[in-house]
């Protein structure tokens, strides 16, 4: 281009009417840079946030359902996977009719309780005798059957005989063991005693934050050694206990919503 055209086109465009421009659209124009481009469609523009999207965690079901039930649409989609103990809701997924973005979700992360993290960190573990008397103390709230008080009485009774010479045990036929001892305390050498347990005893324990609470048998488990005695418990199928406390959570959600929540976890 000469230096006369480019001069008549300069001079053309300032003589050009200035043109309004309308927000929430995109405008391109001829200047003698080349073609300018304004963007209007920004939410610093129209005033209007934009669209929905990002995923929100949550810690129990309550909370879960109310959050669907603020952003969910017929088209909303939920999955459940029971080994990362997660409900998702794809709030804005695909419909039978249009493609959708899916990227606004909600997602229950359930976490197991202190107390639950506890019993499952000692399960199937021989403690010292008396670490074994104090964990029962700590615990007095989950103990059921017995009860709490004759639970302590019995990780006092395990105390008080710790400076003793065990040399049996045996299963009564009320249920419970009995461990046969010699004291080898000066003032009480040689002096022979008892100390009487049960060999199942009920917890209570509330799996995941939020939900409900459920039953579980512990079995003694104990074994004589050079150093004393030594005890313990094996729960009885706690994995069983927390797949059906999940498919408990997934049930009221399932109970509340109106779409069908689907086993597996959304693209």
């Amino acid at each position: 281009m000469t230096d006369n055209t480019q001069t008549i086109v300069d001079t053309a465009l300032r003589a050009a009417p200035p043109a309004v421009l309308e927000v929430g659209k995109v405008h391109a124009f001829h200047t003698s840079q080349g073609v300018q481009k304004f963007d209007l469609t920004g939410p610093e523009h129209t005033g209007i946030p934009p669209r929905k999207s990002g995923t929100t965690t949550v810690r129990d079901s309550a909370s879960w359902l109310a959050y669907f039930g603020k952003h969910s649409n017929e088209a909303s989609e939920v999955y459940a996977d029971s080994e990362r103990l997660t409900v998702t809701a794809v709030l804005n997924a695909h419909s039978a009719e249009e493609a959708s973005w899916g990227d606004h979700r909600v997602v229950l992360a359930l976490r197991t309780t202190a107390a639950w993290k506890q019993w499952m960190q000692h399960d199937g573990n021989l403690l010292e005798q008396e670490d074994f008397a104090e964990f029962l103390e700590d615990h007095l709230p989950e103990l059921l059957e017995p009860a709490s008080a004759d639970m302590l009485e019995i990780a006092q009774s395990i105390q008080a005989a710790s400076k003793v010479d065990f040399q049996s045990g045996v299963r009564l036929s009320s249920g419970q063991r009995q461990f046969q001892y010699v004291e080898t305390q000066t003032t009480k050498a040689g002096q022979k005693g008892q100390l009487t347990v049960p060999e199942t005893f009920v917890i209570g324990l509330i799996p995941f934050e939020g939900s409900e609470g459920y039953r579980l048998t512990a079995r003694l488990r104990y074994r004589i050694t050079e150093r004393g005695l030594r005890m313990g418990y094996k729960l009885e199928r706690p994995a069983d206990t927390l797949r059906t406390a999940f498919a408990d959570v997934v049930n009221t959600i399932d109970g509340d919503i109106g779409q069908t929540v689907m086993n597996g976890t959304p693209a």
